[in-house]
């Protein structure tokens, strides 16, 4: 066949793109080999395979801020998605830098996400010993849980800004340092008009120097946003925003955290989501082999706690509810925790190495040539996932003891890197 599409599409990349981007010829490339497609680059590739993912369609049905609003407008996961991919690809496209890899990663930089918004992804990284971000999570959907355990198998630079796309990650390319700005953007944005729309917020609430700053609508601050990244990364090996502009941006997000994101009414819909995961969570942990026969299996080479986290995160709202069965509440009321009652969580650690049972063996999910191996900042262990023989078998969860929704800090200058 005429490879004449895809030469095409790396002549105009020479043409036309910064030196500081990302070229499609250059991508360092996949954990597996695998024969080149005739049309597309390997980016566009990534990107067409985490659309026909089943993470990807299970985005349209998991919370964005609001649990089932009632009303059809409201963001959910796979909306805000959308709207990430729009700007990443319009900072990129000012910055004359890789289109087709910002798409990519920012199609997939949620995959990972919880049931209920971040209300879910506090409440397992509460619950399990392993912790649960999800980032990490996002980059574990495309290198192991997609195609039944066959993982998608994508380039570095993609997997590298899925990985990276929180405020605290380090980037490896500056199409993944776009897609992380256009991700702050486009949730602040979009949560104020949901927020407007919900009647907890007036627009006339937004602090006063901020809307000087940025403007009074999503549109005028999305554009200045936009104009200011230009304005301070055209021609330089960066992607920032001006120092005016990011301040206002940083401000609007916390004034949507005290407004919000946590206040009475949001508190009382996490409460849902701490009683239902936990539930299920320990209700799994005491009867594995209830789990699908894909998670069952995922058990034989990956801790129990990581693969019952797989299956809740993988859940969308609707599911998780349904989930919980007659049975399954019963199970918990015997267990003391169930019922009406919110129950309370403790973090539970991972046994120590000098006391866990049988041996350990790692399932690399990063086998890149020579120096590429990606790591977790928090877990501080390279992207591989652990497979360990633990006596966990029988294990109860532990007595609840405390939960509480955790106060902002700041974001952890440590990242997540590819090297």
């Amino acid at each position: 066949m005429d490879h004449s599409a895809k030469e095409r599409t790396y002549k105009k990349e020479e043409m036309f793109l910064s030196p500081y981007a990302c070229k499609s010829k250059d991508t360092r490339g996949r954990q597996r080999d695998e024969k080149p497609c005739d049309m597309r680059t390997d980016f566009q590739r990534d990107r067409d395979r985490i659309i026909y993912s089943k993470a990807f369609l299970r985005l349209k049905n998991k919370t964005q801020v609001f649990f089932s609003p009632e009303g059809d407008h409201f963001r959910t996961r796979m909306t805000h998605t959308i709207d990430v991919s729009q700007i990443a690809r319009s900072i990129a496209r000012s910055l004359a830098l890789n289109e087709d890899l910002a798409e990519a990663i920012a199609l997939g930089h949620d995959l990972g996400h919880t049931p209920f918004g971040h209300a879910g992804e506090r409440v397992l990284n509460a619950i399990s010993p392993l912790g649960f971000a999800h980032n990490e999570q996002s980059l574990r959907v495309v290198d192991v849980l997609e195609k039944e355990g066959k993982g998608l198998n994508l380039t570095f630079e993609v997997r590298d800004g899925i990985l990276n796309h929180k405020k605290s990650g380090r980037p490896a390319t500056l199409e993944g340092k776009a897609v992380s700005l256009a991700d702050r953007i486009a949730y602040v944005n979009h949560d104020i008009e949901d927020a407007v729309r919900a009647g907890l917020l007036r627009a006339d609430e937004l602090p006063a120097k901020d809307v000087k700053v940025l403007g009074s609508s999503s549109r005028e601050r999305i554009n200045t946003m936009i104009t200011s990244i230009y304005e301070n990364s055209m021609g330089k090996s960066e992607v920032k925003m001006g120092g005016r502009e990011a301040e206002a941006l940083e401000d609007l997000r916390s004034f949507m955290f005290e407004k919000v994101y946590i206040t009475p009414i949001s508190m009382k819909e996490e409460e849902r989501a701490k009683r239902m995961l936990f539930s299920m969570f320990e209700y799994f942990m005491k009867e594995k082999d209830k789990l699908p026969a894909f998670y069952l299996s995922l058990s034989e080479q990956y801790p129990l706690e990581r693969v019952i986290c797989d299956y809740l995160s993988s859940m969308t709202d609707k599911f998780a509810v349904a989930v919980l069965s007659p049975h399954t509440f019963r199970s918990n009321a015997r267990a003391g925790t169930g019922g009406g009652a919110v129950p309370s969580i403790t973090k539970r650690r991972p046994p120590s190495p000098s006391t866990r049972k049988g041996s350990s063996t790692t399932v690399s999910a990063a086998a890149f040539p020579a120096t590429s191996s990606l790591s977790s900042a928090r877990s501080k262990t390279s992207i591989s996932w652990t497979r360990c023989a633990s006596s966990r078998n029988g294990r109860r969860c532990p007595s609840p003891k405390a939960i509480s929704t955790p106060k902002r800090r700041r974001a952890s200058k440590r990242s997540a890197t590819i090297s």
